[in-house]
């Protein structure tokens, strides 16, 4: 057999030895680390505090545990009394209801339920993990299972135990024992035995492997010596007969046995020896007729564990069809928690498994179970007051039923779902480490003892199901070993040491891989390590170690397997893949001597290589992470980017190097030519410590194109940009382009470089040369910048003798040099000034200006003589005076000049630190620039706090003063300035403005809310007299717009406006006003004669026009008129409505009458389709007899001219038909309507409901459990069940108009809403209780649930609906439209609805 070594026995690691006080507490970690071999608790602690196992949530603590007996005598389905905090455990209805009715429950996947719950597939873990476990199989074992069947009948292996022995039982009855070297120790039993016990169906061996107790299919019970092979015990009344054994375990007592049968009852053995009798005692602990017990564990403990305090209690885990019991066997027995599955797949098998693990600084059993595809973590730990405390970990969610759990040690736990897949799971970060496919083994599984086939089956169906996928018996671990029997053969899995993983995969050829695990292995980061032992240093080493032989492996496999021909792109590939691999884990591992070295050396014998090599050390240089170079590298590397012409990366690796190994001339050289500035600058400041050759350099280049007005290069400006920026970094103590310049040469650098700027001339000068060339060049570059630079260098400089000095002197040039040339603009002149402004304006200024030079410069900006420049001159100068320059000049002299030259905003400045607000709005006005932004001015000032009466009263009398002004720069900005602040002096305003244009704008701006102003009207105030006066100008300018306009004003007398209405001529505003008046006769009259002359215009033009726009205008006329006549119609008795329809009509018809019959009107079709309109619409107000009537006593038709309005008479005759078919549609359509909501509304009454479980969603109990005959079945259309009596306990009732309503007790707690709507989903039960009397008629709660589900049956509003809404409409709907709106803000339209959707087929096309 092969053997796990010692140093990977990760089982045996738990061991400790602890002092007497500890034991009163919790087992101390502290004490037990020092005989911790392999499982490295203390690294383990460490990992813990990185990841997420801390996080736990407290099983709160029962106030008294039930005792045994209580727990016996309860039913499975009660509330339990342990419930968890969590309460997604046992939330069932976020689990999908899977189907109970497989096709065949011994499938391995029946229901398809894994693929019903399939989530996202965890990523292939081999490539990051490698290979976690190795499998082996235990060929001498497995062949002497073969043997033993054909050669003594030993029948099929049936179940396996593992302890420092291998225990195998057989079908028929034998357990063939095998030592550690897979040798046939001893054969216990016989066939003949068998024959009468029938199969072995669990063995367990003892702590010291000193006896071995055989569980049979027909319910016998042996025990046996070991040593001697001698049959001690042979128990066959420790349980009932006709079950058989599925489970037998010792526990750490040697006199202490746990048996189960298939009856689902737990029993403990107590053996005894009196007077050299062996006898067996048998208790039940739990009784299989109150719940099937299908899974026992009791907790073990190593032998340096046995002092840990929970060993005292016996721990006892029992796992039924319903829930998991925890229970104590010693001092006395008690149940310690309780806890129910929730819902779950009844197919799956409940699993149990305990593991010591350390948690908080302390070791305590941990209980892993699970039933179907979530395992729950429970941590037991002692209190001080001796009491178990349960806390609960962070469960694990799997996509996949599990058949099997072992954990392999405290962190690493191997998991066997139902399709017979190992996967490896690191418990604390929960990832999954490998996958194994074990099929090959053909595993054993238990089902015919589940379903006590010997015995005659007769075992609960509920069992039998849970029995097809049980495996318990063919599973065993043993010190980090997992071992599976099978039906021919017994194979081992274990943890593969860290070592033998790596090399796993360098047998593969991965070697990226490889390397990838041992970086994993070295910084720590890896799951189910074994074989690294010792502190984290010395674990480093060692796997460092094992890197660089792998990584000269490496190197030597890219250069073998390099492609000897083809293209270079090919080799370059090639080793693009391959050799950065190499650098980063030198570089990773710290390694530079063997990057530099061995692995470079290596590298360079190809030249691909090589190149591709240094380009892989870019990165890392430039991100500082690679320093000490060595030359022969560093020279390699400047070579191989000058060749590839890829400079720009030569200058940014040179600036991030020491540079003091190479030839700095040559480097300066290739730098100078190639245009690598920056560079070049390094390589002086660094390797020579010069800094003033490099700007005489760049000033060689500038100087001569600036001195001579010729516009600067891209190239040139990049360098003089360059210059700047190395001066400041000079000046401020910052190395160019990055670091610091050494401590100790900050102040020589700065002195150089003053000395350097302030020259009189340079090196090598021509005669024709300027003085200060330096500074005069850098002025001309960008004075703005320069000056900055100044400026950041004065703030650095204390104020010592020599600072003081440099600063005089520098500003002394700049004046001689800027102020007695000119070829410097009034900007660059202006920059100069606001600079020397802000430095005098420091309270510890040092610096002497002469006042006569600022003088001189104000002269230069505000000259009247240059035009050109206007506002870069007078923003040159603001900048001047808010730096602090206003103290250099006279104030009066200062406003004058600024007035002459237009400055308004330089006036404005100075205006504002004399408070003289008013003058402002004259620089505004003046200002073409910024004339519009006069009216916020004036608002901020007369509505900001902080400015007096007076100031604001000046400023309101300005406005006033330029009233005009300001309406016609912007009549909405005028008229909103004027509401907001002066509203009871608008007749003032009106009085000023003298321009009755200017009038006109303004009114209108304030008086009409289209325009935009944001004001309140209400609070204006308008007294009607200036609202009738805007309406007489609008008539005069505007009198197409007069009718819009009165519809919004309010503030106007009818009988004035009338008459200014009347006077303008304006018969339709005349009309509207009468109408609004309420004269509808007079509004009547005016648009029947204003029809009348634009009919008889048309019927007097010359016949042979084609064309004649006023027909428009009849059209126009008659639609105007129809209008009026509907909007009134309503409100007026039948003979009012014929003293306005009939002399409309008549009109219509009259011109009809004077054209000849035999020659006809160019009109006469146009007239009588607008006579038409007139008929149709006069249709819904007057009967159709009186119309008729009226026409044929007319004394024209009633001669026998009846065929001229025939026309007329069939299309009212067809509107009648029209409407009579859509009143027959109509009533058509809400018939069926009726029929199909009745004929719903019985169905859904009568339709049986349809529950999603089988159990009281309370209780958990089934319903047909109850002993209770009265208790009641209450079923809601939400699927829950529930017993009445659980309802009436929670509360679940509700009293409405007499009746009882129950409500969904989990709908009603999850949704917290108490509306009735949201109870709609009602009972149906057996019973309704009788409601009280009730004045109306009330619908039970069957026909109140029906209606609402009918309801939700329409899409959208009903028909009835829509038609009720349109009658409402149609007779409470005001014509009249100065009446206002009619709908409140209660008022809600279907129509309004977003989702309102209509369909409508269009009417048949009626043929002629």
């Amino acid at each position: 057999m092969e053997n796990e070594p010692d140093h990977e026995n990760v089982e045996q690691s738990f061991c400790a030895k602890t002092t007497e006080e500890g034991l009163n507490k919790s087992f101390n970690l502290e004490a037990s680390l020092s005989k911790f071999s392999n499982i490295d608790l203390d690294k383990e602690l460490e990992f813990k505090n990185d990841l997420i196992d801390d996080k736990e949530f407290d099983i709160p603590q029962v106030d008294t545990p039930p005792t045994l007996e209580s727990i016996l005598n309860e039913t499975d389905d009660e509330e339990e009394s342990f419930v968890l905090e969590d309460p997604t455990l046992l939330n069932i209805d976020t689990i999908d209801s899977h189907s109970y009715d497989t096709s065949s429950v011994a499938s391995s996947d029946s229901g398809d339920r894994t693929n019903l719950k399939r989530k996202k597939k965890l990523p292939d873990s081999f490539s990051l993990h490698g290979s976690v476990m190795r499998h082996s199989l235990l060929k001498g074992i497995s062949a002497q299972i073969v043997s033993a069947a054909d050669k003594v009948d030993a029948g099929l292996p049936t179940a396996i135990a593992v302890s420092s022995l291998i225990a195998v039982g057989t079908s028929h009855g034998l357990a063939l024992i095998f030592d550690q070297n897979q040798a046939l120790r001893l054969c216990l039993g016989s066939t003949s035995v068998g024959g009468q016990y029938g199969a072995i169906s669990a063995l367990s061996i003892n702590t010291d492997c000193s006896r071995l107790l055989c569980g049979f299919a027909k319910g016998q019970i042996t025990m046996w010596d070991l040593a001697s092979g001698k049959l001690l015990r042979s128990i066959t009344d420790a349980h009932p007969p006709g079950t058989a054994i599925l489970h037998i375990k010792f526990t750490d007592d040697p006199t202490l046995a746990i048996c189960n049968d298939s009856g689902g009852s737990v029993f403990e053995l107590t053996f005894k020896r009196v007077m050299g009798v062996r006898t067996c005692e048998s208790r039940c602990l739990f009784s299989g007729s109150k719940g099937e017990v299908c899974c026992i564990e009791p907790l073990h403990s190593k032998p340096d564990l046995k002092e840990h305090p929970i060993t005292q209690f016996s721990l006892l885990a029992m796992a039924s069809l319903t829930k998991i019991l925890v229970i104590g066997l010693k001092p006395s027995l008690k149940v310690w928690m309780t806890f129910p599955y929730g819902r779950m797949d009844p197919s799956s098998v409940p699993l149990l498994a305990w593991h010591f693990v350390a948690a908080h600084n302390y070791v305590n059993p941990m209980l892993a179970f699970c039933r179907g595809d979530v395992v729950h973590f429970l941590l037991v730990k002692r209190d001080e007051s001796g009491a178990i405390h349960v806390t609960k970990q962070k469960h694990l969610h799997l996509y996949y039923d599990l058949i099997n759990f072992t954990w392999i040690n405290s962190r690493t736990v191997v998991l066997l779902d139902s399709v017979e897949k190992l996967h490896v799971i690191d418990r604390q970060t929960q990832e999954e480490l490998e996958t194994v496919e074990i099929s090959e083994v053909q595993l054993v599984y238990n089902s015919s003892h589940f379903k006590s086939l010997a015995t005659g089956g007769n075992v609960s169906q509920a069992l039998a199901l849970v029995g097809e996928k049980a495996c318990y018996q063919s599973i065993s671990s043993y010190g980090g070993q997992i071992f599976y029997l099978g039906t021919k053969s017994v194979h081992v899995m274990m943890l593969r040491n860290w070592r033998e993983r790596v090399d796993h995969l360098l047998k593969q050829d991965c070697l990226t891989e490889a390397l990838a695990l041992a970086w994993s292995f070295h910084e720590g980061k890896a799951k189910a390590v074994v074989g690294l032992s010792g502190d984290a240093s010395k674990r480093k080493a060692v796997v460092a170690d094992r890197m660089v032989e792998i990584l000269f492996h490496y190197a030597d496999r890219a250069l073998k397997k390099c492609p000897d021909q083809g293209k270079i792109q090919v080799m370059e590939q090639h080793f693009q893949d391959m050799v950065p691999v190499i650098v980063d884990y030198c570089l990773l591992l710290q390694r530079k001597d063997l990057l530099f070295s061995q692995m470079y050396d290596k590298l360079s014998e190809n030249s691909v290589a090589k190149g591709v090599f240094l380009e892989c050390l870019e990165p890392y240089i430039l991100s500082d992470k690679l320093v000490g170079i060595t030359p022969q590298v560093m020279k390699d590397l400047i070579v191989h980017f000058q060749d590839k012409k890829l400079m720009e990366n030569v200058e940014a690796l040179i600036v991030h190097m020491d540079i003091t190994s190479l030839d700095i001339q040559q480097v300066v050289l290739m730098c100078w030519e190639n245009r690598l500035y920056d560079a070049m600058i390094y390589v002086y400041n660094r390797g020579m410590n010069e800094f003033i050759s490099p700007m005489e350099k760049l000033f060689k280049v500038i100087a001569p194109p600036l001195n001579a007005g010729r516009t600067l290069t891209d190239e040139q400006v990049v360098m003089g940009n360059k210059l700047l920026v190395y001066i400041s970094c000079c000046l401020a103590g910052r190395a160019y382009p990055l670091g610091d310049i050494p401590e100790d040469l900050v102040p020589l650098v700065k002195n150089q470089v003053f000395e350097f700027l302030i020259r009189l001339h340079s090196a090598e000068a021509s005669p024709e040369e300027e003085i200060y060339p330096y500074v005069r060049t850098l002025l001309h570059f960008d004075t703005r910048e320069f000056l900055n630079v100044l400026a950041l260098t004065f703030e650095d400089f204390k104020n010592d003798k020599q600072a003081v000095e440099y600063q005089q002197r520098i500003v002394d040039i700049l004046l001689k040099v800027m102020v007695e040339n000119s070829d410097f603009t009034p900007s660059q002149v202006g920059c100069l000034f606001t600079f020397l402004a802000r430095q005098l304006a420091k309270p510890d200024n040092t610096l002497f200006v002469n006042r006569t030079l600022f003088d001189q410069v104000l002269e230069f900006l505000c000259s009247p003589d240059d035009d050109s420049r206007h506002s870069e001159r007078q923003q040159v100068l603001l900048e001047l005076l808010q730096a602090g320059g206003i103290v250099q000049f006279e104030e009066s002299r200062l406003i004058r000049m600024a007035e002459k030259a237009e400055f308004y905003q330089i006036c404005e400045f100075m205006y504002e630190r004399e408070h003289q607000y008013d003058k402002i709005v004259d620089c505004y006005l003046r200002d073409p620039l910024r004339e519009e932004e006069v009216f916020n001015y004036i608002h901020n000032i007369l509505s900001i706090p902080g400015h007096s009466a007076e100031e604001k009263q000046s400023v309101w009398q300005k406005a006033m003063d330029h009233i005009e002004e300001l309406v016609s720069l912007k009549p909405c900005k005028a008229a909103e300035l004027v509401a907001t602040h002066f509203s009871e002096q608008i007749e003032t305003v009106i009085k000023k403005l003298q321009n009755q244009v200017l009038l006109f704008k303004f009114l209108q701006s304030l008086l009409d809310p289209r325009e935009g102003i944001h004001v309140n009207q209400e609070l204006l105030q308008i007294s009607p007299c200036i609202t009738e006066q805007f309406i007489e100008l609008l008539c005069q300018f505007n009198p197409n717009q007069v009718i819009e306009t009165l519809q919004v004003l309010e503030c106007y007398r009818l009988e004035e406006t009338i008459q200014i209405a009347q006077r303008y001529q304006l018969h339709e505003v005349t009309a509207y006003l009468l109408e609004k008046k309420g004269d509808i006769h007079g509004a009547f009259l005016i648009m029947l004669k204003r029809l009348q002359s634009k009919l008889q215009e048309i019927t007097h033009q010359d016949e042979n026009t084609k064309e004649d726009p006023s027909l428009k205008d009849v059209e126009d006329a008659v639609a105007e008129t129809i209008a009026l006549c509907q909007r009134n119609s309503h409100n007026l008795n039948q003979q009012q409505r014929e003293t306005l329809w009939f002399p409309l009509l008549e009109a219509m018809m009259a011109p009809q009458k004077l054209s000849s019959s035999a020659v006809p009107h160019v009109h006469s079709e146009a007239l009588k389709s607008l006579t038409m309109q007139v008929l149709n619409s006069m249709a819904t107000f007057i009967a159709l007899p009186s119309i008729l009537q009226r026409i044929l006593q007319d004394p024209v038709y009633g001669k026998g001219k009846l065929g001229e309005i025939q026309g007329l008479i069939l299309g009212m005759l067809d509107t009648f038909n029209y409407e009579q078919t859509l009143l027959e549609t109509t009533t058509s359509l809400l018939n069926q309507d009726l029929h199909w909501s009745l004929c719903n509304l019985r169905a859904s009454v009568t339709r049986g409901l349809n529950p999603k479980q089988d159990y009281c969603s309370i209780c958990l109990q089934q319903y047909k459990r109850r002993q209770e005959m009265a208790d009641e079945i209450i079923v809601f259309s939400c699927g829950h069940l529930y017993h009445s009596f659980c309802l009436q306990n929670k509360e679940c009732t509700i009293e409405i108009e007499g009746q009882t309503r129950w409500t969904c007790y989990k709908c009603s707690s999850s949704n917290k809403v108490g509306k009735l709507s949201e109870n709609s989903s009602e009972l149906k039960k057996g019973r309704i209780i009788p409601s009280q009397a009730t004045s109306e008629p009330v619908l039970d709660p069957q026909q109140i649930q029906a209606f609402d589900q009918l309801c939700r049956l329409y899409r959208g509003s009903s028909r009835l609906a829509l038609l009720t809404e349109l009658s409402q409409n149609r007779s409470s709907e005001s014509y009249r439209p100065f009446s206002g709106s009619q709908s409140g803000p209660a008022f809600h339209s279907i129509f309004q609805n977003e989702n309102f959707e209509l369909q409508l087929n269009p009417p048949p096309v009626t043929e002629d």
